[in-house]
């Protein structure tokens, strides 16, 4: 090991050089007679200290190893067999991943890349747990990193395999502490039931569900997901270890799990890799038990823009336009589920600008967003939506945006600050654009208050789209047409799919979704219909007249246009009432 050192110091010298770096006075070589592990963690630390990059210290370590250098371990596919035997916890503490090379059999010599001179000693180690000699290579520390996260992400179909293996005996003492943070990739050290529980939440993060159902029955506790907004049953767990699950999901959510009559909410966070996403749960009593529902929120993943939301160009280009105003009211209505909120972060990402104060009022705040202020709404201490709208209009804001209309006090509040100079953003329950106006008359608004500040209301729903990896060519009967009032005429020129089902996407023919969109800009003729009381369908009808289309007509143009189906379409729309 004292050659390595040497070796290592000579490495980082000339490599400083050649990136033009100059090594102050303090750079030495520690002495012979320290641990030449400790001597190689000291050259290294005065390399970070010298200012050299992660790449330029791993091409050292590489040279002094002498072995093969990685820049960059991205698509690169990890080795099954590592995977399989080497628990994350090894791997992320010794920083090293086996990587798939030549070798199939399993006896060959494997590749494993490392990104520190500490762990030689785990090299025989690890050669003697896989039966296997090692080939090391040298990479960055973050690629290596990167690179165990995503390997062990791979892993699925475990929570199944493990309920039918699971040992009751081993469990009924098991519902153990938690972590700040719990890791659902690191589970081979967890307790059994604690195991399971990590399973069916990583199973869930990894198949994108965004709720996951734990549903007592009779005779078993059901687990379903929620993925694309469709509810499928995933996991049977045994009638056995109902409590015991159930426990463990309370103490996740810092819940009590002494109270079993009355509905409880709690909420915490997990960690998948470098991930971090955020659980909102809440019990119910039943008749056979606790039911629980786990909403997922992936904190990492990146906020959508206008222009990924599906938005057809020329409802984007009005929408742009009203969301440039300087002040008034504008509304995105559609049930839970419907992907209001992250329409209302697209429009503030695209209006956010240094020359603007943009705060929000959110019941919860779901990302954040950089460069704007947000509240968390709460009831139990006193801060509804009414109020934090008084205290934020104190705060000299140009643009507000509010989580909400739930009451009349609200609807006021918005109203009233759109009309003083204020560009507000809220949300509304309504099936169509139109209804958002007799909703807000409902909750007790002046109609010429609604006439004078509304300016728009924007209605989405979200269909699944078509699997491209199994989408096929799709010829509707005209059975299908009639669902959505078609005719074999229009379909003439149309690019209809359907997906026939495959891996990628569990055999549904669909992966992933995107919205369909109703847009009423509010004109001087609606705004004479909303001052006469008229009815939803009679606005509804004005607006058509003045070219919008409604979310029916927007569904059927992404079925011609093979982005969606007509299943879908009829799933979430209705027809319109003209």
């Amino acid at each position: 090991m004292t050659d390595i050192r040497h070796n290592l110091a000579a490495a980082i010298k000339r490599l400083a050089d050649a990136d033009g770096v100059t090594l102050d006075a303090q750079w030495s070589c520690p002495d012979v007679n320290e641990p030449s592990h400790e001597s190689g963690s000291s050259l290294i630390a005065l390399a970070h200290q010298a200012g050299l990059s992660e790449q330029t210290i791993a091409r050292a370590t590489a040279d002094a190893l002498g072995v093969s250098y990685m820049d960059s371990l991205a698509g690169q596919p990890a080795s099954a067999d590592f995977i399989a035997k080497i628990p994350i916890g090894f791997a992320r503490e010794h920083q090293m991943i086996g990587l798939a090379n030549g070798s199939t059999n399993g006896h060959g010599p494997l590749t494993v890349a490392t990104g520190t001179l500490n762990e030689l000693n785990q090299v025989h180690t690890l050669s003697r747990f896989l039966s296997r000699p090692i080939e090391l290579v040298v990479a960055p520390p973050q690629q290596v990193n990167a690179a165990i996260n995503a390997a062990y992400q791979q892993q699925e179909g475990q929570a199944q395999t493990f309920i039918e293996q699971i040992d009751h005996d081993d469990v009924m003492q098991q519902v153990a502490h938690l972590t700040d943070r719990e890791d659902l990739l690191d589970v081979d050290s967890r307790a059994p039931v604690i195991k399971l529980v990590n399973l069916i939440l990583f199973e869930a993060v990894k198949l994108r569900a965004s709720d996951v159902h734990i549903q007592p029955y009779e005779e078993t506790l059901v687990v379903r997901l929620r993925i694309d907004g469709v509810l499928y049953d995933s996991f049977d767990v045994p009638k056995h270890l109902q409590d015991e699950v159930l426990s463990r999901m309370k103490v996740m959510g810092k819940m009590n799990i002494a109270e079993k009559r009355l509905a409880q909410d709690g909420r915490t966070a997990v960690q998948v890799g470098d991930r971090i996403i955020d659980l909102r749960i809440a019990s119910l009593p039943t008749s056979f038990g606790e039911r629980i529902v786990i909403r997922l929120l992936d904190k990492s993943s990146e906020l959508f823009s206008l222009t990924e939301l599906g938005m057809p160009e020329q409802t984007l280009e009005q929408y742009r336009n009203l969301i440039g105003f300087e002040h008034g009211l504008l509304l995105v209505t559609g049930p839970t589920g419907s992907g209001k909120t992250t329409t209302l972060y697209a429009a503030l990402q695209q209006v956010n600008a240094t020359e603007r104060n943009i705060l929000t009022l959110e019941d919860p705040i779901e990302y954040q967003l950089p460069g704007i202020s947000q509240t968390q709404v709460s009831e139990k201490k006193g801060l509804t939506f009414a109020h934090g709208l008084r205290s934020v209009l104190r705060q000299d804001p140009d643009i507000i945006m509010v989580g909400e209309v739930r009451d009349h006090e609200t609807a006021v509040m918005a109203i009233q600050s759109a009309l003083t100079g204020h560009l507000v953003f809220s949300t509304l329950h309504t099936n169509d654009a139109s209804s958002a106006v007799t909703r807000l008359l409902d909750l007790g608004v002046e109609p010429y208050l609604v006439a004078s500040s509304l300016v728009g209301v924007l209605a989405q729903r979200l269909v699944r789209r078509v699997c491209d990896e199994c989408a096929a060519p799709y010829e509707p009967s005209l059975s299908d047409l009639a669902k959505l009032d078609l005719t074999p005429e229009q379909c003439i020129t149309a690019s209809m799919r359907k997906g026939v089902g495959c891996e990628s996407c569990r055999q549904t023919g669909y992966a992933g979704r995107e919205g369909i969109f109703e847009l009423l800009p509010v004109n001087d003729e609606i705004r004479m219909k909303i001052q006469s009381h008229a009815s939803a369908s009679q606005i509804n009808r004005v607006a058509m007249d003045h070219g919008m289309k409604t979310l029916r007509d927007a569904g059927i143009e992404k079925v011609l246009q093979g982005t969606t189906t007509i299943d879908e379409v009829v799933r979430v729309t209705t027809r319109a009432q003209a």
